[in-house]
């Protein structure tokens, strides 16, 4: 649901993301922030620079490096009334304070029997293709989606992360918000003035076609309209483009209604294939529209690796070729 918009600006994904936050920030005076540098730095990609001297130390709090200690407290302020927004510096990093992710949060509504809630959101930067070092650049998403009671929201560009952030921080419940590293600065869209929301569990169907369906999500999202932009030039192949936004739940209508359309799905996604979010669309498609297909389903993902160093980053991100080549493999079987 998009409210009428009286101006908007472009603006880059870390600039909507900060917009979300500053709306928020200014309407309810539960939202606080925490992490690591967030305060006066304003955050390793300055995410919250500005917020400090606007809202003050006790709404954006500075925390010790201690990612387990970010997300329990943030627990324990939003079960008590609060609406925190725990900034974690990479998603590599959060390991830690996956045990209280999982064992608490996604748990209390239902261990309190419905009396506690935690609406928590944890923004988290992801993703290869910045030339970081180990573990900065791990994609996990599937890590989340198999956590029920957690939803998990990919935004790809600044109009959805505004949109996305906002709604994901009125939720009662808690919301793993993945903010791609490549988007962050990598192009602008227009942001309207003002609070608006995008639902959770809706995705965008970013270009219509005919021939088949393309599924994608975070970073992704741009090499994939790259690749589709010569694919059609060169072959005449009609291609529907979809935008996941959210990981869990999936958008099922969408999915559904796409694929029933075009009879050919690929899925377009940086992390390993085993056990990636690939498997629950395709798992999706076989569920409702298998009399549907014409063609295998394609993927087009990340290796079964750890990202490797930076010289070796572009050899393991799916390249502009293998997309088309899915594709290709499709429409032609």
């Amino acid at each position: 649901m998009v409210s009428p918009a009286v101006n908007t600006k472009k603006m880059t994904m870390i600039e909507g993301v900060r917009n979300a936050m500053d709306e928020m920030l200014k309407e309810n005076e539960d939202v606080i922030i925490l992490g690591e540098d967030i305060g006066v730095n304003g955050g390793v990609f300055r995410a919250t620079e500005g917020l400090h001297e606007k809202y003050g130390e006790e709404r954006i709090i500075d925390t010790p490096i201690s990612e387990s200690g970010i997300i329990g407290n943030s627990i324990g302020l939003a079960a008590n009334g609060f609406r925190p927004i725990a900034e974690i510096q990479f998603l590599g990093f959060i390991y830690p304070g996956f045990n209280q992710l999982m064992t608490h949060a996604t748990r209390l509504r239902q261990r309190s029997l419905g009396r506690f809630t935690v609406p928590l959101v944890v923004r988290a930067p992801y993703g290869a293709g910045v030339r970081a070092p180990e573990i900065h650049s791990d994609s996990v998403e599937s890590l989340f989606t198999h956590m029920p009671g957690i939803k998990v929201v990919v935004p790809s560009n600044a109009y959805d992360a505004k949109g996305l952030l906002i709604t994901s921080i009125d939720d009662p419940d808690p919301v793993m918000f993945l903010e791609p590293l490549r988007c962050y600065r990598s192009n602008r869209t227009e942001v309207p003035d003002g609070k608006y929301t995008i639902d959770i569990g809706r995705a965008s169907v970013l270009k219509q076609g005919d021939d088949i369906s393309v599924f994608t999500w975070g970073a992704m999202v741009m090499d994939t309209m790259k690749a589709i932009e010569k694919l059609e030039e060169e072959q005449n192949i009609s291609c529907e483009v979809i935008d996941l936004r959210t990981l869990y739940p999936l958008d099922k209508e969408t999915i559904t209604a796409s694929v029933q359309k075009t009879g050919r799905a690929a899925i377009v996604h940086e992390a390993p294939a085993t056990g990636g979010v690939s498997n629950d669309v395709i798992s999706l498609i076989n569920d409702t529209s298998f009399l549907y297909l014409r063609a295998p389903i394609q993927r087009v993902t990340g290796f079964d690796t750890p990202v490797p160093v930076y010289s070796l980053e572009q050899d393991y991100l799916p390249s502009a070729a293998k997309i088309k080549a899915a594709i290709v493999n499709a429409v032609n079987f």
